[in-house]
């Protein structure tokens, strides 16, 4: 296999991560969402605030911290609406050594109400929750790509409350 098409099947293979991870995700299996995820995985929640002119970091854990907080998810008031994602990987950039890659992703998250403010008028809508962007990095293993970092950016800055879930 020549040079390229290591290239192209590594890029293919972060995608094919990125993908799986939104329908671990959707499926709430967040445990699942983990395996993915190195050892030292860090992940973020930022958003930009033009009324402060200031990137704001709303959630910040390391690997072991979010396996904590996925355990705690069940004890928590939630919702319970069903959140989908809805992901197009832009950029997929593999380092010149080809063990370390990064991408950028563009989502769109819909919630789908089950219990709703009025659960007889709401239940079923689907609504527009929020969009961002995932800026991940990966490291290679024989396993293949494990995500080393992910920071989710938001668009959106304004959240429901009762949502828990890892985005």
């Amino acid at each position: 296999m020549g040079m390229n098409e290591t290239a192209a099947s590594r890029a293919e293979a972060v995608r094919n991560a990125i993908y799986r991870a939104c329908l671990f995700l959707d499926d709430g299996k967040f445990k699942e969402w983990l395996t993915l995820c190195a050892a030292d995985f860090s992940y973020r929640i930022k958003t930009y605030s033009p009324e402060i002119r200031k990137e704001m970091t709303w959630y910040e854990q390391d690997w072991s911290g979010l396996s904590k907080a996925i355990e705690m998810l069940p004890l928590h008031n939630t919702d319970h609406g069903r959140l989908t994602r809805h992901a197009t990987v832009y950029e997929v950039s593999l380092d010149p050594s080809g063990s370390e890659a990064s991408a950028t992703t563009s989502f769109v998250c819909y919630r789908t109400m089950l219990d709703g403010i009025n659960a007889h008028l709401d239940a079923g809508e689907t609504q527009l929750f929020l969009i961002g962007k995932y800026h991940d990095r990966f490291r290679f293993g024989a396993e293949g790509p494990l995500f080393t970092e992910r920071t989710v950016y938001l668009d959106t800055r304004r959240l429901d409350k009762g949502t828990h879930y890892p985005i």
